[in-house]
């Protein structure tokens, strides 16, 4: 089952350390199948409000998205963003093309 990892960022304070996590993340995800599907742009808030930057990252299933978070490889770079923004940052899986709505009721 597909799987995310999905973020909300707020008060990104961009700099030399976003920078240089922006210019590393691309390499980490590549060895886990992993590819940005959402990351920030325009978008129209139709309820409520919104706290800030949404990033959604596709990986083939759960544990590769797993092992992609818990890598070195991001680990080494995972504070660049901490240290320069506030959010969270959740791991979700997906649904297959056959969920409905209601399948949350069984």
């Amino acid at each position: 089952m597909t799987a995310y990892a999905v973020a909300i960022l707020r008060d990104v304070r961009l700099g030399p350390p976003i920078v240089e996590y922006l210019e590393k993340i691309d390499a980490t995800l590549a060895p886990y199948g992993g590819r940005f599907r959402i990351h920030g742009g325009p978008f129209e808030v139709r309820e409520d409000g919104w706290p800030g930057t949404l990033i959604a990252i596709e990986f083939p299933d759960m544990d590769r998205a797993r092992a992609w978070y818990d890598s070195p490889a991001y680990q080494e770079i995972l504070p660049l963003r901490t240290g320069n923004s506030e959010g969270t940052a959740i791991l979700i899986e997906g649904v297959d093309d056959s969920h409905k709505a209601t399948d949350v009721l069984k």
